[in-house]
């Protein structure tokens, strides 16, 4: 159990009551996410405060009002769930740093250059991120960030979302496994079985073209056909 002097604190706000409890940082960040933590090695404290620094305990009547409990380990979990967690600086950065990549990841595999139709690397895009001093916000979803600095990053580098429809051809024997893999990745436009094809239109980000060829060509041992029928920037 970590000490009360390293703890840092998780806070939760509700019905007007604000709720404290001193966790050891990095559990306390792994039990948020679902991972198989103890929440009794998180706490270090078997405390619920309104006001941890001030060593101010939370009113059992307003733990019951909120939480419908007293137990500690009840409350504790929901107010890590669903609160605010402190994070050390050491978090933060790396917290940061991994939502940067994935926010990069995405808009290298949904973009590209309009002038050479080329998707850009995310290593790339992170450094048009650090050129136009994006900020990102570790909690937020990734996905609901990318509109935000795709516009930022606009002034650095050429980059425009665009999709693609395509046209695709998969010997009958190996139709199967396509159509439910393709299903799981990009939309299927329209379809037709025939007795020896699957014909399908299928919608992407134009920046996956190769990682769809590469999946088409690794699941059909390179037997199938495929063609771009459309395209439209969003």
């Amino acid at each position: 159990m970590i000490s009360v002097e390293d703890a840092t604190i998780a806070r939760l706000s509700r019905d007007g009551h604000s709720f404290e409890i001193l966790v050891d940082p990095d559990l306390a960040l792994r039990f948020s996410k679902g991972e198989n933590v103890s929440i009794e090695d998180t706490l270090a404290s078997r405390e619920i405060f309104s006001d941890a620094r001030k060593g101010e305990r939370a009113a059992e009547d307003d733990l019951k009002k909120v939480f419908h409990t007293t137990d500690i380990s009840t409350v504790a979990s929901s107010i890590i769930k669903h609160g605010n967690l402190q994070l050390t600086t050491e978090q933060r950065r790396r917290f940061v740093a991994e939502k940067r990549l994935q926010i990069a990841n995405i808009i290298s595999k949904q973009g590209m250059d309009p002038k050479t139709k080329l998707p850009h690397p995310p290593n790339r895009i992170m450094n048009a991120m650090e050129q136009a001093k994006v900020n990102v916000d570790p909690f937020k979803p990734a996905n609901e960030q990318v509109n935000d600095v795709l516009s930022k990053i606009q002034a650095v580098i050429p980059i425009s979302l665009e999709r693609i429809e395509i046209a695709i051809r998969v010997p009958i024997e190996y139709a199967g496994k396509a159509s439910s893999n393709i299903r799981k990745i990009a939309p299927v436009k329209s379809e037709e079985w025939k007795s020896d094809a699957w014909m399908a239109v299928i919608e992407i980000p134009a920046g996956m073209q190769a990682d769809i060829y590469d999946s088409l060509n690794k699941l059909t041992s390179g037997k199938v056909e495929v063609k771009i029928v459309n395209g439209h920037k969003i």
